[in-house]
């Protein structure tokens, strides 16, 4: 049984990144998203300048400069766009169109797919192809992605449900850390996947 789940899992991937396209899988950043970076890079460089040419407060001279250093990281993660726009001046930076590229930024981040939903979308196209082939091994297919698909839901549900019940109190936030203490890494790790896609 698991030889045959092997042998289907590959070409049931292939099968969805050729219906669905690699854009959702995240594979890269879109151009819009580089572009927020560069002008995130730039407008902390220039708030860090002003702070300077102001003899602002030493916090403030510190706040701005730690943040336009912290702004070379997301532009060596995002890269470059493919047209640099010059940002010279704040009233550059504060341009309507640097708004809304930062928005849609924004939007696309928060509605690409998460690892949760390409799972879910393997395992449908994985119960469909299971289904094609019929016959007993085709339908202890279909009920193990069927039962993988069910506890994937039911983690995701538990954990939500445990996070909201965290923020009832400190008593149970402090109650969950000690009883998740003996949690595995790859229990840990899941959790904090699934949280960050809540957030």
């Amino acid at each position: 049984m698991k030889n045959v789940v092997k042998k289907l899992s590959l070409p049931a991937v292939m099968l969805f990144i050729f219906t669905t396209g690699c854009a959702n899988m995240d594979i890269g950043n879109s151009q819009g998203k580089k572009q927020n970076a560069w002008i995130h890079h730039r407008t902390t460089a220039l708030a860090a300048e002003k702070a300077r040419a102001e003899n602002s407060s030493e916090n403030l001279r510190q706040l701005t400069s730690l943040s336009s250093f912290q702004s070379n990281a997301f532009l060596a993660d995002y890269g470059l766009p493919e047209q640099i726009q010059p940002i010279d001046t704040v009233e550059d930076a504060l341009s309507q169109t640097n708004w809304n590229i930062a928005q849609n930024a924004i939007d696309e981040s928060n509605n690409k797919m998460t690892a949760w939903d390409i799972a879910d979308n393997i395992i449908e196209l994985s119960i469909a192809v299971a289904s094609l082939f019929g016959g007993v091994y085709g339908i202890k297919l279909v009920s193990y992605f069927r039962e993988a698909r069910e506890k994937s839901k039911a983690l995701q549900e538990i954990i939500y449900g445990n996070e909201l019940l965290k923020k009832q109190g400190k008593s149970t936030a402090a109650a969950f850390k000690i009883v998740h203490q003996n949690q595995s890494p790859q229990t840990k790790q899941i959790v904090a996947q699934i949280k960050h896609q809540k957030t």
